[in-house]
């Protein structure tokens, strides 16, 4: 990798002056993929912004949440901020086993994804967290669409997690209602939560809502990759998936494997990129909470938080 590639970025009091393209080691843009959850639409953005500011030209690409990995890898694509172990483990090393994608090293932040609940349903159900003691009153989760069963509010459906495979594994009295978008999770939540009422959802940590909200993760049986392909692993051994997802999974910065060789700068930028569950949470409620849109949040972070990005730059 050449070395010194940022050597003519300028530190100014405010912000980077922005580095000629003749620096640059390509005139083509970069790539980076846009999903559809909040944090990921900043820190995509955020991160755009900072490759701009070295001289890199920047595109936007909307992408499904599995399939990009397949976009990436083909080149049509090049740069993921957000890949997740919960949701995104599997996909991602189908590339990098290919040769296809390279990972571009961990964020600081420690994540979580998986069934919550607001604090109150304590009361309604002793010995929450545990997901035995929520199966026991399902039925006071139940809604019209899913009665006697309880209602679980997944998120979109593209994120394609394996909810139902759990449910039956762990035989649990609930059924998925999959939200359209992820604002919706949010709506439901703010909504439930100011009348105390029944709700239990598809939830994720870093993220803004655990500042907001009192809740808990559903304790599942703990997570093993054995629990997702020997049936022979766990409480029933029968069906794979009788556990919950990984409690400190990774977040990693993921990126087209030609990409090295074409932008080693900007490759070298996004490796230094490195996101805690502050920053990240912070991003996502200047959207969610503050009414932004991820572009001015990603402005506004930006402002704020020069000393983090400095040092990724320089």
């Amino acid at each position: 990798m050449r070395k010194g590639i940022l050597c003519g970025i300028l530190m100014g009091s405010t912000a980077l002056a922005t580095m000629s393209p003749a620096y640059a080691d390509s005139a083509e843009p970069i790539k980076i993929v846009e999903n559809n959850w909040t944090s990921q639409l900043v820190l995509s953005r955020i991160t755009g912004a900072l490759l701009e500011k070295a001289g890199y030209n920047v595109e936007y690409k909307p992408a499904d949440n599995q399939l990009q990995f397949v976009a990436i890898g083909n080149g049509d694509m090049h740069v993921q901020v957000e890949v997740w172990e919960g949701t995104h483990r599997t996909s991602f090393q189908r590339q990098l086993d290919a040769g296809r994608m390279i990972d571009a090293g961990s964020h600081d932040a420690v994540t979580r994804e998986d069934w919550w609940y607001p604090a109150y349903m304590e009361k309604t159900c002793p010995g929450l967290p545990d997901y035995e003691a929520l199966n026991k009153c399902a039925e006071a989760f139940a809604t019209p669409e899913t009665a006697p069963k309880g209602r679980y509010l997944g998120g979109p459906i593209d994120w394609e997690k394996p909810d139902p495979e759990r449910i039956e594994a762990l035989g649990m009295d609930f059924e998925v209602v999959n939200a359209g978008q992820a604002s919706t999770l949010w709506a439901e939540l703010d909504a439930a939560y100011r009348r105390e009422e029944p709700i239990v959802l598809f939830n994720w940590t870093p993220n803004w809502v655990e500042a907001r909200y009192d809740g808990k993760f559903i304790e599942f049986p703990e997570h093993d990759a054995k629990c997702e392909t020997d049936p022979s692993w766990g409480t029933n051994p029968e069906l794979t998936h009788d556990c919950g997802n990984p409690r400190a999974g990774w977040l990693k910065k993921g990126v087209w494997s030609g990409m090295e060789e074409e932008w080693p700068g900007a490759y070298e930028i996004i490796q230094n990129v490195n996101f805690t569950n502050e920053h990240i949470a912070q991003a996502a409620a200047m959207v969610d909470v503050d009414g932004l849109k991820p572009e001015e949040a990603a402005e506004q972070w930006i402002k704020e938080n020069e000393n983090v990005w400095n040092a990724w730059l320089n």
